[in-house]
């Protein structure tokens, strides 16, 4: 049985997508993850508009109402049953992210108790044998093994085994 953990924002939860959504919303534009190779959403559009990107996580309901990644939910709840799943957030860097990730996680994977959820800054002081996780800066001084969870604004990272889907998180764990 592994500790694993998981990230939430653009692993288990659509931030980028939403970024995205609110962007066209708010500038009346066609912005779509096919328009962008790589990079952060606000480094894809205009910089007149960056400002209002960097915004969207101060917004009220922001990261309550995320979509979840594809096939996210019926994985975790498979790891949960083999393995000792945590999820591990940094849900304090926004002023109202810690209450909306947990009301999100109690609707989208109620089987990830609030024993399960680690809100936290730094993740390198978990210790445990694996941290999925989007941001390479989160992997690189983490003691165990590690996943780094395909997003547009890795793209050019090389130093971490990539998985793309939850289905070759699955693959590789189940």
């Amino acid at each position: 049985m592994l500790t694993i953990f998981v990230d939430m924002d653009d692993v288990l939860a659509d931030t980028y997508g939403k970024h995205i959504e609110l962007y066209n919303q708010e500038h009346k534009q066609e912005l779509s993850l096919a328009n962008i190779e790589s990079g952060e959403v606000w480094h894809n559009v205009p910089e007149i508009h960056k400002e209002s990107i960097l915004q969207h996580a101060y917004q009220d309901g922001f990261f309550r109402d995320l979509e979840p990644i594809k096939d996210s939910i019926q994985v975790m709840e498979a790891l949960c049953n083999k393995h000792n799943v945590y999820i591990a957030t940094a849900a304090t860097q926004f002023p109202n992210s810690l209450k909306e990730k947990s009301d999100w996680l109690d609707e989208h994977m109620p089987f990830i108790t609030w024993q399960h959820r680690i809100m936290c800054g730094h993740k390198f002081i978990l210790n445990g044998d694996l941290l999925i996780d989007d941001r390479s800066y989160n992997l690189e001084r983490f003691a165990g093994d590690t996943l780094l969870f395909n997003s547009p604004h890795n793209q050019h990272e090389t130093d971490y085994t990539r998985v793309n889907t939850w289905l070759e998180i699955a693959e590789k764990l189940l």
